[in-house]
């Protein structure tokens, strides 16, 4: 069944000039209790302290951003993600975001679909154990190893890691690589990116031509998603005088969009 509006949910990289208890006071005034957390902005913060902050501004984290370059799997690689993985449940975060290799190396052709359901096989017992999802983000980029939401989620269902992982679904990388998968079941995050559809987005000036946030939130929604919907900011919008009643703007709007279309009976 669809929602009837979007859950939102506000990234670290919206309010990275905030302090962490600025920002989830910045979420909990626009009435949003879900966040996206990154400990880059908040290095050596002890994750008891920012666990705390979030429980006083009375929101969750739902993620902890990001185990880099995960596909490229070696035992330095699994103490990292052993170690950003303690790092995330002791927050108290719901899920660890995974992003893959994205520097143009892109490994051999031979060895690229292989490194991927290995990478997910060992991630697989080190997020179960501390009760945390893998958000495999593929990124539209050329550069990016991993572009395709649908070979990722092929590659979960090969590891039969439905019950440990999920896939992020980004408006902007879902347009830049040329993409029409949708799987709504297997989509734990979506990031609304900065792409060529200003009526759904807080800095239209990001503009990629044939890209549309409307349509594929529209999509995401009729298809029974009914997870959180996160602002991914760009790093023009700091600049913005009023960030939170920008933010408010683009939560109407989008709200608004969605229950015309409910009403209407849209299913596209």
């Amino acid at each position: 069944m669809r929602q009837a509006s979007p859950r939102f949910a506000l990234d670290h990289l919206a309010g990275s000039r905030f302090d962490v208890r600025a920002f989830f006071a910045l979420a909990r005034d626009q009435g949003l209790t879900d966040v996206l957390f990154s400990n880059s902005f908040a290095p050596g913060m002890p994750a008891a302290e920012v666990r705390s902050a979030a429980a006083e501004a009375g929101v969750t984290i739902i993620s902890v951003n990001a185990l880099q370059r995960f596909n490229e799997w070696t035992p330095a690689r699994q103490a990292e993600a052993s170690n950003l993985a303690d790092y995330a449940a002791d927050c108290g975060a719901k899920a660890l975001v995974l992003v893959p290799v994205n520097d143009g190396s892109c490994f051999a052709n031979g060895e690229r679909p292989g490194n991927l359901p290995v990478a997910l096989s060992a991630l697989k017992p080190i997020l179960q154990s501390r009760g945390l999802i893998g958000l495999v983000e593929p990124l539209g980029f050329r550069t990016c190893s991993l572009r395709s939401k649908e070979e990722a989620a092929k590659a979960i269902t090969a590891v039969d890691g439905k019950s440990a992982f999920r896939l992020v679904h980004d408006t902007f990388h879902h347009t830049l690589a040329g993409e029409t998968f949708f799987s709504c079941e297997l989509t734990g995050l979506v990031h609304i990116s900065g792409v060529n559809d200003p009526t759904f987005w807080i800095y239209p000036d990001r503009v990629l031509g044939g890209s549309d946030n409307g349509s594929q939130i529209r999509a995401l929604l009729d298809g029974g998603y009914a997870g959180p919907f996160s602002f991914e900011l760009v790093e023009e919008v700091h600049a913005l005088d009023d960030l939170a009643g920008a933010l408010a703007a683009s939560i109407d709007l989008i709200r608004d969009g969605a229950a015309i279309d409910a009403r209407a009976g849209v299913r596209r």
